[in-house]
């Protein structure tokens, strides 16, 4: 079940872009992610923690192998890190994309509409083998990873660079997201936010309050839905 709109501005642009999030909102990959930097870890000799998995959501590739290497006593260097777990990460792909049920048809819908776009805290080579496998290459115009903008979420570089890339302004850009630090960093970008909560993302209701719309499942989320949160000036 949806909520109405609660915290757009009366005087708020008209919805020029939508700027979706990839891990946990178009496809189920948190646990692939999860999975393969587990798997390195204990691998390598590091020391896992149930909790790293919801501690590293959102950081660029950088900061997570970072945080593996730091909290995680990773013995190895975080360059290296991050390509063994991006390895992993894509031969996981290579045998199944989990894209999560309707996706692909709301993507599809809100593109014949607006502008669409992709702002996403995963590496460049499993954002381009998403985006193929789910056959969103051509509907999405632009996609940024966290890294190639500079930090990660909650920091609101990556929708910037998503709304500049596509040429509007961020408040008159719409955000779809599933996860804490993703609503955070679209919302100090300035965007509108519809919240689409993954259970492998717990987001507490403090932070669901600075959605203007919350969805149960992309299924709901339909033109009309991004229509209520577009008012001319």
């Amino acid at each position: 079940m949806s909520t109405a709109p609660t915290m757009s501005a009366p005087d708020a642009p008209m919805v020029s872009a939508v700027v979706f999030d990839l891990d946990g909102v178009l496809v189920d990959t948190e646990p692939v992610w999860a999975d393969a930097k587990r798997e390195l870890t204990l691998a390598a000799g590091g020391h896992w923690s149930t909790d790293a998995p919801i501690a590293m959501l959102g950081m660029s590739g950088p900061e997570w192998s970072q945080y593996m290497h730091d909290e995680l006593s990773l013995p190895l260097a975080p360059e290296v890190i991050r390509e063994r777990v991006v390895e992993g990460v894509l031969q996981r792909l290579a045998e199944a994309v989990p894209l999560i049920a309707g996706a692909h048809k709301a993507v599809t819908a809100i593109a014949a509409r607006w502008p669409v776009g992709l702002a996403s805290s995963a590496d460049r080579p499993v954002i381009d083998a998403v985006l193929e496998a789910a056959g969103l290459d051509n509907v999405v115009r632009v996609s940024v990873s966290s890294d190639e903008a500079g930090a990660g979420k909650p920091a609101p570089d990556v929708y910037l660079a998503a709304a500049a890339r596509l040429g509007v302004a961020a408040q008159a850009a719409v955000a779809i997201e599933d996860s804490a630090n993703g609503m955070r960093s679209a919302k100090a970008a300035g965007m509108r936010l519809i919240a689409i909560p993954n259970q492998h993302a717990p987001v507490d209701d403090g932070v669901l309050r600075i959605a203007d719309v919350v969805l149960a499942a992309i299924t709901e989320l339909t033109p009309a839905t991004v229509e209520t949160l577009s008012v001319e000036r």
